[in-house]
C-alpha cells in the first residue's frame, strides 16, 4: 500500500519535509559518495558577495547552477560542487562606507585603515545565514561548509603566485595611462567594471570658437591659399554642400578678417585643459563667412548645411572656399581658457627658460627647428564626420586616444618631456587652482553650466544643446559618474593575448551562441591592458616590493617566501596586533595595513654593495638602509574571482592533484553582465597562465639567470628538462593529465612559472549566459519600488519547485523575463499540479484495489519496471504511452546534453500533458471496473512505470516533488509484504530519487530509442491533433463538449488513421459518427478568405503589395487558389497586368463555416466540419451529461472517496424528469449511485443548481 495523498498538495510544507529528510539521511553527500571514481563533471561557482540580501536574480543563477550538476550526477558523473564567497573590493568597501557615514578616501584614512578593514571583514558574511537559507530552500546542492573565501590566506597566496608569474614574465607592469577613474573613491577601474555601469544621460553639447593666431605661419598659409585659388563651388559640391551656401565669387582668406576653428565637445569641463585641436588631413574643411557678424569659421565642409540649420544660419552663412585638413596643420589658436597659456613655462617644463610663458614656448624639434608646445592643429585618424564639426578638442589628460596622440606628437621633439600634460583637475574630481576661478574646488561636472555661461559671455560659444548618450558610472556607487584621468597604475599586458583569447573563445560552447562573436567576442577584440591596481584598502595586496634606493622590484608568491627574505622586518606588527587581540582573524596578516609593514633588504643593492666592497678590499661597511617596501595598491577584485579555478584549492602551494582533476570546468553560468566581469577574468587569467608560451620563455630566462649566478649543473639540467617536457606537451593532444604538469621554482624556492597545458577551451567549456530577471512591472528590480516578491515569500506560498520550473520552462534562460508571482503560479498549475493529480489518481485507485508493483527494487534504478506485463499483454494505449515515455526520456537526455534546459522542460511538460489529458482520461474506465484482470493490472503497471520514470526525469528540475513521488511510489512501495519477497532478487534500492541513475544515459540511449514505436506515436499524435481542432471548432461556436453532436464531416488526407481510431475520436469530441467527404464537397460547408501577409510580401513586392490585396479580394474562385496552395505550396494571380506567384508562407487563409456548421483546419491534413444542428434527443443527452457533472461536484464538496457509493435524488421540472427517465442508468453508473429517486432524501440538504436554464435540486447521501 502507498501512503494516502491529499487531494491538494501544500507544496511549501512538502518541501520542508523533503529538506528535513535530505539532511537527516545525508542525501547530498551520499550522492557524491556513490559516484566516487566516476568521470568528473566540473562546475565552477561564481562567488557571490554576502554583504547584501539575496534577491530573485540570485535564485535564477543558483537554480541553473543546481540543475546541471544534479543531472550529471544522475548520469554517472562525480560533481564536486565547491561553493565560494567573493569578499574583497569596492562592493564591500562601499557598503561599509555607507554604514559608517563616510565616502572619501580621506575620511577612510581618518577613520583608520586597520579599523576600516576589520569592518570590511565583519561585513562580508553579514547575510551569510540568509544566503545559506535561500540556497537550502531553493534546493541548490553545493558545499558551503568548505567554500572558498577570497580573503583567506591560502586563496590570496594563490593569487600572489599568479601575479608573480605574470610579473616575472614581464606581463605585469606599471604605466602612466588614461584610466577610467572613480574620483570619489580615488581609484581606477578596469574596462570590465566600467562596462557594467553605463547608463543613458544628457550632457551639454557645445560648439566653441577657437580663434586662430595671426602669426607668421598663419600668413604663410593664407598666402599659399591665395596663390592657389580653387573653384569653391566644385569643391563644395564634392563635399556634399548645398549650392546656396557657396559665394558666387570665390575669395581668398583675408588676414584682416577674424578666423576661428569651430570645435565641438560634450565635456565642457575639459576645455580649461585643452592642448590641441585635431583635424583629419584628408577631409575637406570649409571657410564659412557669416554675413551678419563678419567672422569666418573653419569646420568640415560635409557638415556645413547640417550645422547651419542647427544654429539658424542658413541664409547668413556662405562658403568662401574649401581646404584640405592638411592645409590647417600647424596653425596656432588661442585656447578657450588662458590660465595655462599665460603661465610660466618653467612651471610645466623643467628645462624651459624662466622668462618664457607656456603660450610662447617653442621646444626644439628632432628634425631641426622648433615648434609651439601646445595649442596647434594636429592630424588624428580618429576624427570622423559622423557628428560634431570635424574638429576635435584635445585634452589629453581626459581621453585615451587624445593621450596617445599627445605621446605621438612628443616624438617630434628632441626632448619629449618638453610637451607637458595639462590637467586642471585634482584626483578627487575637483578643479585645481589652474582652472577658472569660479570652478576651483568644485566637482567638474557641476561646472559645465558655468563654463558654458563664461564662453557665451566672451563670444566663444556658438551653440549649445543637450546630447543624450551612454556614460559610465561606478558599478558599485551608481550615483558617481566616472571620468577619464591620467594615472600611474599597474597593468597586465592582456593585449598580448588577444589572439590567444579569441582562439580560446572559438572552442567555448556559448548559450546563446551569439555571445561568442557578439558581446564576449567583441570585448576580446577590443581588449585593452587590464588596469589591475586599485588605490583602495580592502583587497588582495599587490605582491610587489620596490627598493626605496635603487628601484629594484620583486614579486612574492606567499607569506612564507616573504618571511624568508634576507633582512626581513615588520612581521612583528601583525604579531603584536594578534597578541593584543587574539580573536583577530589570522587571514588579516596578509592584508593592509599589516602586510605594508613588512620590508626586507634589497638584494640588488646588497649585490652591488658586495661587489663594491670586494673592489675596495672590504673597506666599505654594510648598507642597511636599502629596503624593499610593498607598493601601496590592492588589486581589482575581479582578478580575485577570476583566479578561483586554482585559488579555491590553494594551488600551487597545495592540493596539486585536486586542482588538476577539477580544471578546466565543464560548466559555468552567470548573468549577461559577467561577459565583462567574471567570464572575462576567468578567461584572461587562465589563458595567460596555462595556454601560452610565455611560461617557456620565462623558464629560459631563469636558466640564463641561474648560469650567471653559478647554479650547479644538475639544477640547470633539471630546468632544461622542464623546457623539453613543455615542448613535448604542446605537441600532444590536450587533456586532463596529472603527469602533464610540473612547476619550475626560482633560485629562492618560490614557484615562478608553471609547466602545464590544458585543453582548449580554458577555463570552461560550456557557459549559459542568463538574461535579466525583471520586476513585475517589466522594470529593473527595485526595493524602493517594491516591484517584486522576495524569494522567501515565494518559497512560503508557491514553493521552490514552482520558482525553479518558471526559470527552466518559461523561456530560454538567456531571455529576460518578468519575475511575477502569477507566472510562477500558472507554471505550477500547468505542470506541477497536473503531475501531482496524475500521481494522486494512481495512489488513490491503486490503494483501493490494493495494487502493488511486483518488483519495486528492479524498477527503482532501471528506466522501466521489469514487473510490468510483457508487450503482447499491453493494450495499444499502454504501448503508446510507454513509447512516448521512451521518446520523452531520449529527448530530455539529448537536450540536457546540449545544455538546453528549455527544450528539456517543454518536453517534460508535453509528456505530462499527454499522460494526464489523454492516457489517464482514456483509461479511467479500466481503473474503475471492479475486476482485477490483466488489462487493469497493465493499466496500473503502465501508469506506475510512467510516474516513477518521470520522478527521475524531473529530479534535477523540481527536486522536491520528484522526491515526494519517489518516496511513496518506490521506497514506500518496497515496504509492501509482497514486494519484500523481491528483496533478495533486486539490486540495492536507492533510498532517494537523487541517488538513482537517470532514465537515459550515454550507455542506455540506444536501448531507450529501441523502445520508441514511431508509427504508433505519429498515429496517436494525429488523432490528438484532430481532437484538439475539433474542440477548437466547438469553442468557436460556443458548444460545450458535454453536448453531443450528430456528425463530423471530415476532409482528411489520413482517413486510414481516422477510421482506425474513429470510436476514440467520436468519444473525445462527443459526436455520434464521422462521415468522410471528398474535397470537392467542401464548398457546401465552408468559404475561404485569402489575405496577404504584408510582413512577407512587402519586402518582396514593394509598391505592388496593396494591389495584391485588392486582387485577392476580387477573386471569384477562391477555392481554386486554396487548392493550389495546399497541393503545390503556391498560387498564381494576375495583378495590374503582371503574373504574380504567392507562396503559402505569404498568405493568410481564413476559414468561415456556413450556417449550421463549425469548421477548423487540421494543419497538414485537411478540414473538419461539425454539424451544429441539435435535435431534442441530443439536447436531452447533453442535459444528462450536465447533470452528471453537477452530481460529481456535489460528491467532491462532500469529500466522498472516489469508490464510495451513494443514494441519489434529483428534483426538477418536466424536462429534467424526461431526461432522468431516458438517461437514468447512465447517470447512476457515472456517479456510483445505487438508487435514483425523484423525491427528497430524508435529512439531506439539497444542492440547488441550474442545468441548461432549469432549476434542479440534487440530494446525495453517502453509503
Amino acid at each position: 500500500m502507498f501512503n494516502e495523498v491529499p487531494s491538494q498538495l501544500d507544496f511549501p510544507a512538502m518541501e520542508k519535509r523533503i529538506l528535513a529528510y535530505w539532511q537527516a539521511d545525508n542525501v547530498y553527500q551520499r550522492s557524491l559518495d556513490a559516484r566516487q571514481g566516476c568521470k568528473p563533471f566540473v562546475f565552477f561557482e561564481g562567488p557571490p558577495t554576502a554583504n547584501g540580501l539575496p534577491h530573485p536574480g540570485h535564485c535564477l543563477t543558483r537554480a541553473i547552477k543546481d540543475l546541471f550538476p544534479r543531472y550529471k550526477t544522475m548520469t554517472g558523473h562525480l560533481c564536486t560542487r565547491k561553493g565560494g564567497w567573493d569578499t574583497h573590493g569596492l562592493p564591500v568597501e562601499v557598503e561599509v562606507c555607507k554604514e559608517l557615514g563616510i565616502h572619501t578616501k580621506e575620511e577612510i584614512e581618518a577613520y583608520g585603515v586597520e579599523a576600516f578593514n576589520r569592518k570590511c571583514l565583519e561585513s562580508v558574511f553579514r547575510y551569510t545565514r540568509e544566503w545559506e537559507e535561500m540556497t537550502r530552500r531553493l534546493g541548490f546542492w553545493v558545499n558551503l561548509e568548505e567554500a572558498y573565501v577570497t580573503y583567506h590566506q591560502s586563496y590570496v597566496e594563490s593569487v600572489w603566485w599568479s601575479l608573480k608569474s605574470l610579473f616575472d614574465a614581464g606581463l605585469l607592469y606599471q604605466g602612466h595611462k588614461i584610466v577610467w577613474w572613480w574620483a570619489q573613491g580615488g581609484t581606477a577601474l578596469s574596462s570590465g567594471e566600467v562596462g557594467q555601469g553605463y547608463r543613458e544621460v544628457d550632457d551639454p553639447s557645445v560648439f566653441v570658437r577657437f580663434p586662430l593666431v595671426e602669426d607668421q605661419r598663419f600668413h604663410q598659409a593664407l598666402a599659399a591659399l591665395d596663390n592657389e585659388p580653387r573653384a569653391s563651388a566644385r569643391a563644395a559640391d564634392q563635399a556634399g554642400v548645398n549650392d546656396s551656401l557657396v559665394d558666387s565669387a570665390p575669395r581668398g582668406l583675408k588676414p584682416a578678417a577674424r578666423y576661428s576653428l569651430l570645435v565641438w565637445t560634450t565635456t565642457p569641463w575639459t576645455l580649461p585643459s585643452n592642448m590641441f585641436a585635431a583635424v583629419h588631413k584628408d577631409f575637406d574643411y570649409a571657410v564659412v563667412h557669416d554675413s551678419e557678424t563678419g567672422e569666418r569659421l573653419i569646420f568640415a565642409a560635409a557638415l556645413v548645411e547640417q550645422i547651419a540649420k542647427k544654429v539658424k544660419k542658413t541664409d547668413a552663412w556662405k562658403i568662401e572656399r574649401t581646404v584640405k585638413g592638411a592645409d590647417l596643420l600647424g596653425l596656432s589658436y588661442r585656447p578657450p581658457f588662458d590660465l595655462y597659456r599665460k603661465s610660466a613655462a618653467k612651471k610645466h617644463v623643467a628645462h624651459a627658460s624662466a622668462t618664457d610663458i607656456l603660450g610662447d614656448y617653442k621646444p626644439e624639434l628632432a628634425a631641426g627647428g622648433a615648434d609651439y608646445a601646445c595649442w596647434r592643429v594636429l592630424h588624428a585618424d580618429f576624427v570622423t564626420l559622423e557628428s560634431g564639426t570635424g574638429l576635435v578638442h584635445e585634452a589629453p589628460a581626459f581621453g585615451e586616444v587624445d593621450f596617445d596622440l599627445m605621446n605621438q606628437e612628443r616624438k617630434r621633439f628632441t626632448n619629449p618631456a618638453s610637451i607637458p600634460l595639462l590637467c586642471a583637475v585634482a584626483p578627487n574630481g575637483t578643479f585645481t587652482d589652474e582652472g577658472p576661478e569660479y570652478c576651483r574646488g568644485r566637482w567638474v561636472k557641476e561646472c559645465d553650466k558655468d563654463i558654458c555661461r563664461d564662453l557665451k559671455e566672451r563670444g566663444l560659444l556658438l551653440h549649445q544643446e543637450q546630447y543624450r548618450h551612454d556614460y559610465p558610472f561606478c558599478w558599485r556607487a551608481d550615483e558617481d559618474p566616472l571620468i577619464q584621468y591620467p594615472r600611474r597604475s599597474w597593468f597586465i599586458r592582456t593585449t598580448q593575448f588577444r589572439d590567444a583569447m579569441l582562439a580560446n573563445n572559438e572552442k567555448i560552447n556559448w548559450l546563446p551562441e551569439h555571445i561568442k562573436e557578439g558581446r564576449f567576442g567583441n570585448f576580446l577584440r577590443d581588449n585593452v591592458d587590464w588596469s589591475l591596481s586599485r588605490e583602495r584598502y580592502w583587497g588582495t595586496p599587490l605582491p610587489i616590493w620596490v627598493c626605496e634606493s635603487c628601484g629594484h622590484m620583486e614579486a612574492v608568491d606567499s607569506y612564507e617566501s616573504l618571511s624568508a627574505k634576507s633582512g626581513v622586518a615588520g612581521l612583528d606588527v601583525w604579531e603584536k596586533a594578534k597578541a593584543a587581540e587574539p580573536s583577530l582573524s589570522d587571514h588579516l596578516k596578509i592584508h593592509k595595513p599589516y602586510i605594508d609593514a613588512v620590508t626586507f633588504a634589497c638584494p640588488k643593492c646588497a649585490h652591488d654593495r658586495q661587489a663594491a666592497r670586494a673592489e675596495a678590499r672590504g673597506s666599505l661597511g654594510n648598507d642597511a638602509s636599502a629596503r624593499m617596501k610593498r607598493v601601496p595598491e590592492v588589486i581589482d577584485c575581479w582578478y580575485d574571482s577570476g583566479a578561483m579555478p586554482f585559488a579555491q584549492w590553494g594551488w600551487p602551494h597545495k592540493n596539486h592533484e585536486m586542482f588538476l582533476s577539477q580544471f578546466p570546468a565543464d560548466f559555468i553560468s552567470e548573468a549577461l553582465d559577467q561577459t565583462r566581469g567574471w567570464f572575462y577574468s576567468l578567461t584572461a587569467i587562465s589563458v595567460m597562465l596555462f595556454s601560452s608560451a610565455h611560461m617557456k620563455s620565462q623558464m629560459e630566462r631563469n636558466i640564463i639567470d641561474a648560469k650567471a649566478k653559478g647554479v650547479p649543473d644538475e639544477r640547470l639540467k633539471m630546468m632544461q628538462d622542464m623546457i623539453a617536457q613543455w615542448e613535448k606537451i604542446l605537441a600532444e593532444p590536450r587533456g586532463r593529465d596529472v603527469k602533464s604538469v610540473s612547476m619550475a621554482k626560482g633560485l629562492d624556492g618560490s614557484i615562478n612559472s608553471v609547466n602545464m597545458t590544458a585543453p582548449y577551451p580554458l577555463p570552461f567549456r560550456n557557459c549559459i549566459v542568463l538574461g535579466l530577471l525583471m520586476g513585475e512591472d517589466g522594470l529593473k528590480m527595485s526595493k524602493s519600488k517594491k516591484n517584486y516578491k522576495e524569494p522567501t515569500y515565494i518559497f512560503d506560498h508557491e514553493g521552490a519547485d514552482a520558482m525553479r520550473w518558471l526559470f527552466f520552462s518559461g523561456q530560454t534562460p538567456w531571455t529576460s523575463i518578468r519575475f511575477q508571482e502569477s507566472a510562477i503560479a500558472e507554471g505550477q498549475r500547468e505542470f506541477l499540479i497536473r503531475l501531482y493529480n496524475c500521481y494522486s489518481f494512481f495512489v488513490i485507485y491503486a490503494n483501493i484495489d490494493r495494487w502493488t508493483p511486483n518488483e519495486p527494487r528492479a524498477s527503482a534504478r532501471a528506466a522501466t519496471s521489469t514487473g510490468a506485463p510483457s508487450g503482447e499483454f499491453r493494450s495499444e494505449l499502454d504501448r503508446w504511452i510507454l513509447s512516448e515515455l521512451a521518446q520523452c526520456s531520449v529527448r530530455v537526455f539529448d537536450a540536457m546534453e546540449a545544455y538546453d534546459n528549455f527544450t528539456a522542460a517543454r518536453t517534460l511538460s508535453a509528456f505530462v500533458d499527454a499522460l494526464s489529458n489523454w492516457y489517464i482520461r482514456r483509461s479511467r474506465d479500466r481503473y474503475w471496473k471492479s475486476a482485477m484482470d490483466a488489462d487493469k493490472h497493465s493499466a496500473y503497471a503502465t501508469l506506475y512505470e510512467c510516474l516513477v520514470t518521470v520522478s527521475k526525469l524531473i529530479a534535477p528540475f523540481t527536486p522536491f516533488i520528484a522526491e515526494e513521488m519517489y518516496q511513496n511510489l518506490v521506497v514506500q512501495g518496497a515496504k509492501d509484504p509482497g514486494a519484500a519477497r523481491a528483496e533478495a532478487r533486486g539490486p540495492l534500492l536507492p533510498s532517494s530519487v537523487h541517488l538513482c541513475d537517470y532514465p537515459v544515459t550515454d550507455e542506455t540511449r540506444e536501448a531507450a530509442r529501441a523502445r520508441i514505436d514511431v508509427a504508433l506515436n505519429e498515429e496517436i499524435e494525429l488523432v490528438r491533433q484532430l481532437v484538439s481542432c475539433g474542440r477548437a471548432a466547438r469553442a468557436a461556436s460556443k458548444l460545450r463538449v458535454r453536448q453531443p453532436l450528430a456528425t463530423m464531416e471530415l476532409f482528411h488526407r489520413r482517413a486510414d488513421v481516422v477510421r482506425k481510431y474513429e470510436a476514440v475520436i467520436c468519444d473525445e469530441l462527443n459526436v455520434k459518427r464521422i462521415e468522410f467527404k471528398d474535397s470537392a464537397a467542401i464548398a457546401e460547408y465552408v468559404t475561404y478568405e485569402l489575405k496577404p501577409d504584408f510582413r512577407k510580401i512587402g519586402p518582396k513586392h514593394g509598391s505592388l503589395a496593396p494591389k495584391i490585396k485588392a486582387a485577392l479580394a476580387a477573386q471569384k474562385d477562391v477555392d481554386a487558389l486554396v487548392r493550389q496552395l495546399e497541393q503545390g505550396g503556391a498560387c498564381r494571380i494576375s495583378v495590374a497586368g503582371q503574373d504574380v506567384e504567392l507562396t503559402s508562407e505569404e498568405m493568410l487563409v481564413e476559414l468561415h463555416a456556413k450556417e449550421g456548421f463549425a469548421a477548423e483546419r487540421v494543419p497538414g491534413c485537411g478540414i473538419l466540419v461539425l454539424d451544429t444542428h441539435l435535435t431534442p434527443a441530443l439536447l436531452d443527452e447533453g442535459m444528462a451529461r450536465d447533470l452528471v457533472n453537477q452530481i460529481q461536484q456535489v460528491r467532491k464538496n462532500l469529500n466522498l472517496r472516489y469508490e464510495q457509493h451513494i443514494d441519489l435524488a434529483i428534483l426538477g421540472d418536466a424536462d429534467i424528469q424526461r431526461v432522468l427517465k431516458a438517461h437514468g442508468d447512465t447517470i447512476r453508473g457515472e456517479t456510483l449511485a445505487d438508487s435514483l429517486r425523484d423525491a427528497p432524501l430524508h435529512d439531506v440538504e439539497p444542492a440547488r443548481v441550474e442545468v441548461d436554464g432549469h432549476a434542479v435540486e440534487i440530494y446525495v447521501h453517502h453509503l
